[in-house]
């Protein structure tokens, strides 16, 4: 088994490729040991010293590290961690599903009903022109929220604490959705 790494905007998050699906639904983050007991893999992750975050894209898997932590060190150990949850065939989450089937992000949404039809069309924006785009740094974006202008987004993965994060959301995001929604005045993360 080859697993690739790449590099993401965010130093201390390195992006894993097995080559494989890793998660079939929505992406899940672990950002903690106590998160993680629901997925074996995350939990061998978070014994390697260092390891302070994991994230499941579709087909990758992004690791965060502490900030006195080098990859060099804790590259090899994640990479063992990694291909030996493949090669011993065991699920992804503890339950034995390949899947995240608790979807808390929609009940946690909040808008106006008289907003709908602008939240439908940033969300649309998102999950087409934006996520893509994220997901190839290793991390995702949610929407959040709506009030007043404002569009509240969730960064997770690779994006979380990056320190480019802000300039994505104010150059890149913000531009994007007030170019194409004519109500939105500016974009904050949650």
């Amino acid at each position: 088994m080859f697993i690739q790494t790449e590099a993401t905007p965010n130093p201390a998050t390195l992006k894993f490729i097995p080559g494989r699906v890793v998660l079939n639904g929505g992406p899940m983050e672990f950002a903690n040991r106590e998160s993680a007991a629901r997925s074996p893999l995350a939990e061998k992750l978070f014994e390697v010293p260092g390891v302070t975050s994991v994230f499941y894209g579709s087909d990758f898997i992004t690791v965060t590290k502490a900030g006195g932590g080098e990859w060099q060190q804790l590259k090899p150990a994640i990479l063992g961690a990694i291909m030996e949850h493949y090669m011993s065939g065991a699920p992804m989450l503890a339950d034995g599903s390949a899947t995240d089937d608790v979807d808390t992000d929609e009940e946690d949404e909040f808008f106006d009903e008289a907003d709908a039809e602008t939240v439908d069309m940033i969300k649309d924006l998102i999950e087409t022109r934006v996520r893509p785009a994220v997901a190839n740094d290793g991390g995702d974006i949610t929407f959040r929220g709506f009030k007043d202008g404002i569009v509240y987004l969730n960064m997770k993965g690779a994006c979380s604490g990056c320190p480019s994060s802000t300039a994505t959301l104010q150059h890149g995001i913000q531009n994007l959705l007030k170019h194409f929604v004519p109500d939105v005045v500016e974009v904050r993360p949650m």
